[in-house]
């Protein structure tokens, strides 16, 4: 019978590599897997029909018992040195986390769950086994109707989320550009070989731009010189998704009250006015719709609605543009990662406010109780996505004070969101929170350490500033006029910075 070897495994290994750079959760691990093991030891003892292998289990299994012993103890020594010699437990990488760093997390967590329990119509918070993860529940009498087309499964009630990953990232949305531009291809390294071709249809047979003046002319009529907006330049905005409950309440007048308003795709203004207002200022576009222009346009009266595409330009579109003579501003996004984030034209729609409003609030979405098919103001009943994900995401959103939202069940004006961390905890736990993620420019409050890629500016703003709202200025002066593009897939989430060269 072959001996059996004692090694470290993996996953013993990475227990004490967390410890050392940190990570509180190491000690707990082992004394799960110490319990594991003697479980699994009396299962096996259990079904053993064989004194020889009852005993060489018993054997082999109180060695694994000695050895994560051994390294419940190591851990533990460990963990005292790195206390005594740095005053903190929490080591992540190069960047240290502060006793202020941690009690922005814990007070982040706390405000979070305070505010989801008081303002999520049911919905119920509780933190993670870490300073970021936190999982949203529904009630266990929801009645889940959506199902994956892949897999056939009932959308689940309860949704991990990382609080860390989303007040990091918003704040970069806050901070950034979300419209495509030449400037950002230009700077971007290899930008027409690389990146420009993906935003063409088709742009796999281009030869990766080989043909530089054939790409540009593809794009040139949704591709600006420089950012049209900035961040901070509108107020109070107002996003309007496509929601039957939106025929529950008129909301029409409350929403034409906002400084610039966006809806999506094809939605109707005309014969909703009383319940979806008659103001739009921006558009948002999935592939479909985008298609479809010629219509698209003729959904605003005043014809002045900015289109903005989410996905790729294709020849009919541009041909469209020529012929119909359409003269809205019709742009590209570009948009950042959010991993396991609410799926759909909605988010991003959430995401293009953000870039360029002060507040934003959100109207037209399904996020009340009750929910049991995804419907249209406009049309019958469709198929929608994660329903259920998407009402815990915005309610996460609301709770991170990134939105407000408005629904049948939620319908006073004046309704304030209760327990919303302040924006000092919100800020501080956004740079502890980098630090853990080993964002680019981690543990600073300048925004410009964001900046992974610095070029230089195209001189097109200095006649542009000063007409923008006093909020929009002021943001200007604190980044020194720089814009800031989001890299897609960068590891560290760095940013693309383009300078002033004054």
């Amino acid at each position: 019978m072959q001996r059996r070897r004692f090694v470290f495994n993996f996953e013993d290994l990475n227990c004490i590599l967390k410890l050392l750079v940190g990570t509180q959760l190491s000690v707990s691990r082992l004394l799960v897997q110490i319990q594991r093991e003697h479980l699994f030891l009396e299962s096996r003892v259990l079904r053993s029909h064989s004194e020889s292998i009852y005993h060489s289990d018993r054997r082999f299994h109180s060695m694994r018992l000695l050895q994560l012993g051994f390294l419940l103890a190591l851990a533990s020594g460990l963990s005292a040195i790195l206390i005594y010699f740095t005053g903190t437990s929490n080591l992540y990488g190069s960047h240290r986390l502060s006793d202020e760093d941690v009690e922005a997390l814990q007070s982040l967590q706390g405000g979070f769950r305070k505010c989801v329990s008081a303002n999520g119509l049911g919905l119920q918070a509780v933190s993670g086994n870490d300073y970021c993860q936190v999982t949203i529940s529904f009630p266990g009498d929801t009645a889940s109707k959506w199902k994956d087309p892949k897999t056939g499964e009932v959308e689940g009630l309860s949704f991990d989320f990382n609080l860390c990953e989303a007040v990091a990232t918003w704040e970069q949305v806050r901070n950034s550009t979300t419209i495509l531009t030449k400037e950002f291809i230009d700077a971007l390294p290899n930008g027409w070989e690389d990146y420009a071709w993906r935003r063409i249809n088709k742009g796999v047979l281009l030869n990766r731009c080989a043909n530089k003046t054939l790409c540009m002319e593809k794009l040139s009529l949704v591709l600006p010189e420089a950012p049209p907006y900035y961040p901070r330049q509108f107020g109070r905005c107002a996003v309007i998704g496509n929601s039957g409950d939106l025929l529950q309440t008129r909301f029409g007048k409350e929403i034409d009250s906002y400084d610039a308003v966006i809806r999506e795709n094809g939605a109707p203004i005309q014969n909703y006015t009383e319940y979806v207002g008659k103001k739009s200022t921006f558009r948002l576009l999935n592939r479909g719709s985008a298609k479809a222009l010629d219509k698209v346009v003729e959904l605003d009266e005043t014809r002045k609605e900015s289109l903005i595409i989410k996905t790729t330009i294709h020849d009919i579109m541009n041909q469209m543009i020529r012929e119909i003579r359409i003269k809205n501003s019709i742009y590209l996004m570009l948009g950042a990662s959010f991993g396991s984030a609410a799926k759909g034209t909605g988010l991003k729609a959430l995401e293009f406010a953000l870039s360029i409003c002060e507040s934003v609030d959100m109207y037209g979405f399904t996020v009340d109780p009750g929910y049991k098919e995804w419907t249209r103001y406009f049309s019958e009943s469709r198929k929608g996505h994660t329903p259920l994900h998407g009402r815990a995401y915005y309610q996460m959103m609301e709770c991170l004070g990134l939105i407000r939202i408005h629904s049948p069940m939620r319908a006073d004006p004046n309704r304030v969101v209760k327990w919303v961390p302040s924006q000092s905890v919100i800020r501080a736990a956004r740079i502890a929170s980098e630090k853990l993620l080993r964002r680019v420019g981690a543990g600073s409050a300048d925004p410009l350490a964001a900046c992974a890629i610095t070029r230089k500016q195209v001189e097109w703003k200095s006649t542009m500033v000063s007409s923008l709202r006093k909020a929009a200025v002021d943001h200007q002066i604190s980044v020194k006029a720089t814009t800031m593009y989001p890299l897609e897939h960068n590891p560290g989430h760095g940013m693309l910075c383009t300078v002033s060269a004054s």
